[in-house]
């Protein structure tokens, strides 16, 4: 099992990878079905990291919505047709820039706990 700091790592990583495609547009993420599913995964990846991170470690960062972010995760994974690419370009461009700040405070005080 990855350690909860690990976990926290891996949601870095799928940030900086949708930041690499941040300066898409709405219209060109509509029209390219590979942007699409490239936030799809990078998406799912945040959900499936949170989903693991402890209770013990998520009651440290209150301000995170990590049922919302597991629950995202779910839809992304299990809903195949029903998915809204609407929502996945807002979960994209507004509500990851939002998450990167806590998770990094979040694993800068998992760290200084060492």
């Amino acid at each position: 099992m990855r350690d909860p700091k690990e976990r926290l790592h891996d949601i870095l990583d799928a940030i900086a990878a949708l930041e690499r495609h941040s300066d898409k547009t709405k219209e060109a993420f509509d029209e390219d079905e590979l942007l699409q599913v490239w936030f799809l995964r990078h998406l799912q990846i945040i959900g499936e990291a949170a989903r693991s991170i402890p209770e013990d470690i998520r009651a440290l960062a209150h301000d995170i919505p990590w049922p919302k972010i597991v629950g995202m995760r779910n839809i992304l994974v299990h809903g195949y047709f029903d998915i809204d690419t609407n929502m996945v370009w807002d979960a994209g461009t507004r509500d990851v820039p939002a998450l990167k700040p806590v998770i990094e405070r979040l694993l800068h005080t998992l760290e200084k706990q060492e």
